[in-house]
């Protein structure tokens, strides 16, 4: 989870780089930008801990106990959670 601080700057970080470019035109005022855009990096994160938690389970629920943080473990979490963020955005 992000700090309030954090989500801050990087809304900032991202406003700045969405301002820079010569084809973006914006109609609202910063202040609701930036509001949008910490909405979306909870959002987003919110989901991603969802998506964890999912996997997580999924791979404690395996009957030979694979042992987090060995290579086999980290494996299985990297290809169970790109599957899973996969179904989450069909």
């Amino acid at each position: 989870m992000l700090s309030e601080d954090k989500a801050s700057h990087l809304s900032h970080v991202i406003l700045n780089e969405i301002k820079r470019h010569a084809a973006v035109k914006m109609t609202a005022n910063e202040e609701r930008v930036l509001k949008a855009i910490k909405h979306v990096l909870a959002d987003e994160l919110a989901q991603e801990e969802a998506i964890d938690r999912k996997v997580r389970a999924k791979l404690a629920s395996y009957s030979r106990g694979i042992i987090e943080g060995s290579a086999e473990w980290d494996i299985l979490y990297r290809k169970t959670f790109e599957e899973e963020t996969r179904r989450q955005i069909k």
